[in-house]
């Protein structure tokens, strides 16, 4: 069972991962042909712009979980690390009960907003619902849970995990 878990916590990192960059490219992408229609052809398009929004809430609430998986949150990690272990166990804990407030939070009151706004519609994209706009904030919560749920049942993911795939080589 704890096998299946990592692995499938590996593939939703992966996931996690993959979306947040393919948002970041169509995020580029779809600026600069904003600005280019605007200033150029003299012909301003009018959904670049929320539709940059929309891809950046999905980026933020989707790869904030992929960031916390990797241990890659700066105050935390800093803080952590220039204590002593007792202690660092300690705060450890207190970060997790944290976190776990946060993505309960981010879970139940996101999953809200979206059925208060799902009647709702944004000017630039009449059929699309406000409520699936929001949609990133309570599945963040809820992939930050499970990796939560990770690392408390298991521990940080082992050093041969795909998250530990990009660091730097050592120099000799």
């Amino acid at each position: 069972m704890k096998t299946f878990y990592r692995r499938a916590m590996q593939r939703l990192y992966l996931f996690c991962i993959v979306l947040s960059g393919l948002g970041m490219v169509a995020i580029t992408l779809i600026i600069p042909a904003g600005v280019f229609m605007r200033y150029v052809m003299h012909d301003p398009l009018q959904w670049p712009e929320p539709a940059a929004v929309i891809m950046m809430v999905a980026f933020s609430f989707i790869g904030g979980a992929a960031v916390y998986r990797a241990n890659q949150q700066i105050a935390v990690e800093a803080l952590m690390k220039a204590v002593n272990p007792p202690s660092r166990a300690a705060m450890q804990w207190g970060v997790h009960a944290c976190m776990l407030l946060i993505a309960g939070f981010m879970l139940a009151y996101g999953a809200h907003l979206c059925y208060v706004t799902r009647g709702n519609t944004i000017a630039e994209f009449p059929s699309l619902s406000t409520g699936v706009v929001y949609l990133p904030i309570p599945i963040g919560g809820l992939l930050t849970l499970l990796f939560i749920i990770e690392k408390i049942w298991l521990g940080d993911p082992p050093k041969d995990d795909i998250m530990y795939s990009d660091a730097p080589a050592e120099l000799e």
